[in-house]
């Protein structure tokens, strides 16, 4: 069986909490990337998205230029260590529906990231097959108490419904 190691990607950029929603998405272009790891030091306290940056920030206003990401990151961040094999990745990657796992040494130090397109590409498709059928379960999203953003789409009466 592969190791993590054999497939991560290296050399990840991470991003600090206080750094803001405009320097992690020029980041992200630059990077052509859809997630950072955020740390303080080479310890993981998060990870902020490209959706937690358009969701979390632009949709409630937050100036891009002045917000930090500790204000919008997720802070329950799933991870996996270098040493364990790509099968256990990608079942945690499943069970947590995540495609991207920042990978860690033994110190707990951030050492690489495995997405689920490297489980594809560079070890037993099974393994990312098992892993994108429990990441891609739907979930029912709660549409109570939509915004008027919603409009019609959301059944919640936009701006242009009738008064």
């Amino acid at each position: 069986m592969s190791k993590v190691s054999d497939v991560m990607t290296r050399g990840v950029r991470s991003l600090a909490p206080k750094d803001t929603l405009q320097f992690a998405a020029q980041a992200m272009e630059e990077l052509a990337v859809g997630s950072l790891p955020i740390c303080d030091g080479q310890r993981v306290v998060g990870m902020i998205t490209d959706r937690d940056i358009t969701v979390r920030g632009t949709a409630h206003g937050l100036p891009a230029q002045t917000t930090s990401l500790d204000q919008v990151m997720s802070g329950e961040v799933q991870w996996c260590y270098e040493d364990q094999t790509v099968e256990e990745a990608a079942r945690l990657m499943s069970d947590a529906q995540v495609r991207r796992l920042p990978i860690l040494d033994r110190e707990e130090r951030l050492v690489g990231m495995l997405a689920l397109g490297d489980v594809a590409t560079k070890s037993d498709p099974e393994n990312a097959s098992q892993a994108l059928r429990g990441i891609s379960i739907p979930s029912e999203p709660d549409r109570t108490g939509l915004s008027a953003a919603s409009g019609s789409a959301g059944a919640g009466g936009g701006s242009d419904a009738d008064p």
